[in-house]
C-alpha cells in the first residue's frame, strides 16, 4: 500500500506491526532511503509507535549498560566439553 509522494513518487506506509519488525534495523541505521522516510513519517503520525521507540531505545540502554557476567573456570570447562562433544570438529 503506498500513497503519492513528492514528483509522483510512491511512499511507502508502514503499519504498526510492521514498524515493530523493523524497529532495530531503523535504530542501527540498516533501512535503505525509502523504508526509513516511511518509518519516519509513520512515527510523525502515530503516538504508540513513537513512545515503543522511545521504550525500545531506553531498554536497549539499559541493558547496554549491565556489566558482563564472567563464568567461573569449571562452568566454562564444563560448557566447552558440551561444546566439544556435540560439535567434535570444533
Amino acid at each position: 500500500m503506498g500513497t503519492e509522494g513528492k514528483a509522483g513518487s510512491v511512499v511507502k506506509r508502514f503499519t504498526c506491526g510492521e514498524l515493530v519488525e523493523v524497529v532495530t534495523a531503523y535504530l542501527d541505521d540498516a533501512l535503505d532511503e525509502p523504508d526509513r522516510a516511511a518509518v519516519e513519517s509513520h512515527l510523525a503520525r502515530c503516538a504508540d509507535c513513537g513512545l515503543y521507540l522511545d521504550q525500545y531505545r531506553a531498554t536497549v540502554r539499559a541493558v547496554a549498560d549491565q556489566p558482563g557476567e564472567q563464568l567461573s573456570r569449571p562452568v566454562r570447562d564444563r560448557l566447552m566439553a558440551a561444546f566439544k562433544a556435540r560439535h567434535p570438529s570444533s
